[in-house]
């Protein structure tokens, strides 16, 4: 579902792109809030299964609501029941995300049934990552290559297809019900670390003069003991390596909303078939899936002969190439920028005039540094910087022609007056009515679709009514009928197509994506024409492709960062904590949602180029801060360890080092990277 989402929130709902950004990321922040009160109402009260059950039924309900408000005819209140179905689809990711895996888990007793359990998450983690490829893949051909609705694409099937599969995967979740093993709850430890810390800063204020204690926790230990404010003590520890953390996934989720708007401005054309710009998103999980062996084999190696051995030294690297990813985007933003629209500034209009008729047109107006100019045969003549100083600016203008086509038929010369506004653009359409030369004046504007589809105008010059069409040629069923009295520009699919005058097709003409378009007909004798495609704004033409080395980069920075860091986290923190560091990993990812959120609307630069830059920059120095956090903490057990030990010349000390780092590894790779994956693919 959020595959698509972007683009629904900017296609469907005239969202913009900021806008939608902000949503987007208020949602993914929230997907990741509430699994902290679906784990609190699980271990408390519900138990796993019933938390599952009744909060799935929550989500089936969100997406249904979301499929529901995008299916035109029945005229429901998209954008309400979108952000009802947004809020909703949240709060049932929190009884899906921290119960699933946990629950598979409580299905095997160990450690007799160990081997069976590693087979378990070994298909968990395949069933994540093959539903992630088949989404990503899929969704957005539902989405655009699906015509619904008569409407050019099909977003209601997009959201409907999951929807009818989560309530599928209910019924199949609660046919198997009577074969489970269901444990009660027996408290939760979150809730157990709040009431700790919350009884140690109490007792604290009172007794801190009468009986001072080493550690501010220390005054909860009459009540809770020794044990569990130790545990506590080390998870504190871990938890100040957290405070740089969001900022990773502050770019990370923007593959999503950010770089998918930034893909709808490509082109994605390769070997006859056409890339959908958020079909981009499945390399992340096809990179994962080839990345984690490849650098367990080969990059981990090579980066512990430059010393990058430890697991923080790993997870600095990661987040040093999320920074890098975002600077390759940023240059990539800058290519786009070249094939921008010339847009007017706010003292400038933008005059365009198109001439429908056989024969050239002199021009002559009282237009500073612009006192005459030529409009050639079925051509167009543009002016995009003229300095208009109030609005509704007028000038006048004369425009003759000598050739003897329209000196026979009396369209020798006509007069009138050009409207200008700041800040806008206008263009005329020089054409033939009542046996004279007519010019028609409309609104215009040389942007590009914001959904990287091509728009194209026809203006047509013809000597009786014609119903006129445009037919697309690879498929049948797109047809665009042009009323002739109207100048509308509209978004129509990219393709080649058969421009029709009645079912005579009279001429071909491709649209390319985020091209924009004027078409001039002119019927120059009877049921004879001829059709000029002027390009307004050239197509999109740097490729997707070129999207792939920062997907690269990220994913590889990925695999260092979120895998190397749950590794980390997951061995470091005390057997009764694991299931509190898991819960404060997530609320990282929410809390980095919050910063695109904060970023986005705060607007510090105007230009997405910049935007990304900042980023990267944002991200270069957080890693610098975790760095030197890094330094100060002392690893746990076997971890500790790796410091303690002195590398000889032979390097058989650093052998053994690294033997103790695999050995901490693997003790805790599978668990977390499964855990890890539920978490961010669900």
């Amino acid at each position: 579902m959020r595959t698509v989402l972007a683009l629904y929130l900017t296609q469907k709902l005239a969202y913009s792109k900021d806008t939608a950004t902000v949503i987007y990321h208020i949602f993914t922040s929230l997907a990741y809030f509430f699994p902290l009160m679906g784990a609190i109402l699980a271990d408390s009260w519900l138990g796993k299964f019933k938390t599952i059950f009744y909060l799935s039924i929550v989500y089936c309900a969100g997406s249904t609501l979301i499929a529901l408000g995008a299916i035109p005819p029945l005229n429901l209140p998209a954008t309400s029941m979108t952000v009802l179905g947004l809020l909703f689809i949240a709060v049932g990711s929190g009884g899906i995300k921290p119960c699933v895996s946990a629950f598979g888990g409580d299905q095997f007793k160990l450690p007799e049934q160990a081997t069976q359990l590693a087979k378990f998450f070994s298909l968990f983690y395949f069933a994540i990552n093959a539903g992630s490829l088949i989404s990503t893949t899929l969704t957005p051909i539902l989405r655009e290559d699906v015509h619904c609705f008569g409407e050019n694409n099909c977003f209601p099937l997009a959201f409907g297809v999951p929807a009818v599969l989560m309530i599928l995967s209910i019924v199949i979740f609660v046919c198997g019900r009577a074969m489970y093993t269901i444990k009660k709850p027996s408290g939760n430890m979150i809730v157990l670390v709040g009431k700790c810390i919350g009884n140690a800063l109490s007792v604290r204020s009172k007794e801190r003069v009468a009986n001072p204690r080493e550690h501010w926790l220390d005054y909860a230990e009459s009540k809770y003991g020794k044990g569990i404010v130790a545990d506590i003590k080390s998870l504190l520890k871990i938890l100040i390596l957290y405070i740089p953390l969001p900022v990773f996934w502050a770019l990370f989720d923007q593959q999503g909303s950010r770089w998918t708007f930034q893909a709808t401005r490509m082109d994605g054309e390769l070997a006859g078939y056409t890339i959908k710009p958020d079909q981009m998103q499945v390399i992340n999980p096809l990179l994962i899936l080839a990345f984690i062996p490849l650098f367990e084999s080969f990059v981990y190696p090579m980066l512990g002969k430059i010393g990058i051995r430890r697991p923080l030294q790993k997870l600095s690297f990661g987040g040093l190439l999320a920074g890098a990813a975002f600077v390759l985007s940023g240059f990539v933003e800058i290519a786009l920028d070249r094939t921008n629209a010339v847009l007017p500034a706010g003292h400038e209009s933008q005059l365009r005039i198109f001439n429908g008729l056989p024969c050239d047109y002199r021009f002559h107006t009282d237009m500073p540094n612009l006192t005459g100019f030529n409009v050639p045969s079925r051509g167009a003549f543009e002016a995009l910087h003229i300095d208009v100083p109030d609005s509704n600016t007028t000038f006048q203008f004369r425009a003759e022609t000598s050739e003897i086509g329209c000196v026979r038929e009396n369209m020798t010369e006509f007069s009138g007056t050009f409207y200008l506004n700041p800040g806008n653009a206008v263009s005329y359409f020089i054409s033939r009515k009542g046996g004279k030369s007519s010019l028609v004046e409309y609104a215009d504007t040389a942007e590009k679709d914001r959904n990287g589809q091509p728009r194209m105008r026809l203006l047509a010059n013809v000597q009786t009514t014609k119903h006129i069409s445009l037919r697309h040629n690879g498929n049948a069923a797109i047809v665009y009928n042009i009323s002739l009295n109207r100048y509308d520009q509209m978004a129509v699919t990219e393709g080649e197509y058969g421009v029709y005058v009645g079912e005579r097709q009279i001429a071909t003409v491709k649209l390319s994506p985020g091209g924009v378009y004027t078409l001039i007909l002119d019927e120059f004798q009877e049921n004879e024409f001829n059709l000029q495609t002027h390009i307004i704004t050239p197509s999109n033409s740097v490729h997707m492709l070129w999207l792939v080395p920062q997907y690269v980069v990220i994913t590889a920075g990925e695999v260092m960062f979120s895998i190397t860091g749950l590794e980390f986290s997951y061995s470091q923190a005390p057997e009764s904590m694991k299931s509190v560091i898991q819960a404060f990993w997530l609320l990282t990812v929410a809390i980095g949602n919050m910063l695109v959120v904060f970023i986005a609307e705060a607007k510090f630069v105007q230009s997405q180029s910049l935007e990304f830059f900042l980023f990267a920059a944002l991200m270069f120095l957080d890693m610098g801060l975790f760095m030197l956090l890094a330094i100060r903490y002392r690893y746990a057990d076997a971890g500790a360890s790796l410091d303690s030990i002195e590398v000889d010349n032979d390097g058989k000390k650093r052998n053994e080092a690294l033997a103790i780092s695999d050995t901490l590894s693997e003790r805790s790779a599978k668990s977390t990277t499964y855990a890890n994956e539920a978490f961010r693919e669900d």
